[in-house]
């Protein structure tokens, strides 16, 4: 492994100031004087933490330990579609034939809580589109079966300020095992980690039609953690309108899948959150500080895969580490555009700027951008929201690098830090998931990427020094962009920082309100 490669396990610096904004105040401090932190909500341990890529094996996972459920099965989420196939329809264990499970989200919830007299389920999703949503084919009369049945309950997700959503990518079950990350239990989903072109699997509801090859990551997590975050999601329930609930009996057993070795056991896991002031409910920005100060920590190496690169402030953190005379490598694994033509304009017009502008910051060349493909050509939609930091940190979530996720949507991520006291085991299991990545993207298999980036010396060298046979990534190369797109990312139109801008259709500075990046040309 190559001196750019090297994990580095020392504890964080103590001294939490760092980089400053345009005011002279630090970016990324991580206390106020009482040494609160605003940068993590809580800290719990896990008895095992488990990432999984694509939601393929996601799906799959979740349908085994849904059936394991005994007391409650609590899902948070930006969106639900009941038509999506979730199983292969195998029979429950030593359940007579007849009885077979299905494989499709809606039936397969009342089947279980037909089964399982115990057991209640209860669904809260964003209420953007609901109308939409619940008219999508069959779901109106999963929904009308869900709401007949007296332990199931679906509620719609309205508590935040208009323009906000309710992005979280939550579920817990039992308040022993759950799940934190950015996969959608909906449709346009599913996708293996080969992204295989003309996928059968990757079929619409209906059989109609289909999407194209998705990218996709979350994290598994058993013990204590996992009832902190049953706390939240009961939080969030009654926020939302819903009736208080109480914590689950305790349990022996465990929902956890059967069969899964878990990458991490017995590790300490960080909480980050999101959400715009609403009601008693004050704003919360732990996700954005996060990020500041997990990026000041690096010190030789930076890998993240994200939807998006529209936040001014993660920008203006990667750009002065940049700045620095020797700079951590940062490589961002991103989609080769958004959905959506209002998006594209926006979203995508905001990443060519911050391009440009961290890129006059970039004078050793260390700032690279790359897009996914698979072996037919095909770029992959990136979704996954995952940050590994010289392989001493592992963070998952719903937040992507923009600045919604910063301030107006509610969000949830997770992480490892290997410097926290009982954490310094988890920096090999780490290593291995990012050359799995990476195999994955180039087309590789994961024991052969640690020999290349040692010959490298870099992780982008290593990927221009691959054949684009098979699967790989490509180099980001910015369009040019109109007048008119230039303006709508400035000025930070569909992702402004905070809810009273939402409807601030030009605001001044916009996404160069700094002395640290500079407005190109």
């Amino acid at each position: 492994m190559s001196a750019m490669e090297r994990t580095d396990t020392a504890a964080l610096p103590t001294d939490t100031t760092g980089p400053a904004d345009m005011t002279g105040h630090p970016l990324d401090a991580v206390a106020d004087d009482t040494g609160v932190s605003h940068s993590v909500w809580r800290y719990a341990r896990a008895s095992r933490a488990h990432v999984v890529v694509d939601a393929a094996d996601y799906f799959h996972l979740m349908r085994e330990s849904m059936m394991r459920a005994n007391q409650r099965i609590l899902m948070i989420g930006w969106d639900f579609d009941t038509r999506i196939i979730i199983g292969d329809g195998r029979r429950w264990w030593n359940l007579p034939r007849k009885r077979i499970s299905p494989a499709r989200l809606g039936t397969f919830i009342v089947w279980l809580a037909n089964r399982r007299k115990t057991l209640e389920v209860k669904v809260l999703k964003w209420n953007f589109g609901a109308l939409k949503a619940m008219f999508r084919g069959t779901m109106i009369l999963d929904l009308l079966r869900w709401m007949r049945h007296p332990r199931i309950t679906f509620k719609l997700d309205s508590a935040h300020p208009l323009g906000c959503s309710h992005h979280q990518k939550i579920v817990v079950i039992d308040d022993r095992f759950a799940v934190c990350g950015g996969i959608d239990m909906a449709g346009d989903r599913w996708d293996t980690s080969e992204h295989l072109e003309n996928d059968p699997g990757r079929r619409r509801p209906g059989g109609r039609s289909h999407y194209g090859p998705w990218h996709d990551c979350t994290m598994l997590l058993e013990g204590d953690v996992a009832r902190v975050l049953g706390d939240y999601g009961r939080t969030r329930w009654e926020q939302a309108g819903g009736k208080a609930m109480e914590p689950c009996a305790p349990q022996e057993e465990s929902p956890w899948p059967r069969g899964l070795g878990a990458e991490f056991k017995d590790v300490e896991v960080g909480i980050a959150r999101t959400r715009s002031q609403y009601g008693n409910n004050p704003e919360v920005r732990e996700i954005e500080a996060l990020f500041i100060e997990q990026i000041a920590s690096a010190k030789h190496f930076i890998y993240a895969e994200n939807q998006y690169f529209a936040s001014r402030k993660v920008a203006e953190a990667i750009a002065l580490r940049l700045a620095e005379p020797d700079p951590p490598e940062i490589v961002l694994v991103m989609p080769e555009a958004s959905h959506g033509w209002l998006e594209q304009s926006a979203m995508d017009g905001a990443r060519i700027r911050l391009w440009n502008a961290v890129k006059e910051k970039d004078h050793a060349g260390r700032f690279s951008v790359w897009i996914p493909h698979n072996a037919a050509g095909t770029p992959i939609y990136v979704h996954s929201k995952l940050t590994i930091i010289d392989d001493r940190i592992l963070r998952v979530g719903s937040a992507n690098m923009n600045n919604r996720s910063m301030g107006l949507d509610s969000e949830c991520d997770v992480f490892i830090d290997c410097a926290r006291t009982g954490n310094g085991h988890c920096g090999a299991s780490i290593t291995r998931l990012r050359h799995a990545l990476l195999a994955e993207h180039c087309g590789l298999e994961p024991g052969d990427i640690a020999p290349m980036l040692e010959t490298s010396g870099s992780m982008a060298d290593m990927i221009v020094s691959q054949s684009s046979d098979g699967k790989y990534l490509a180099r980001f190369v910015p369009r040019a962009l109109t007048e008119t797109e230039k303006a709508l990312a400035d000025g930070e139109v569909l992702d402004p920082e905070r809810p009273e801008e939402m409807l601030a259709f030009y605001r001044k500075g916009g996404l160069f309100k700094s002395r640290i990046l500079r407005r190109p040309k």
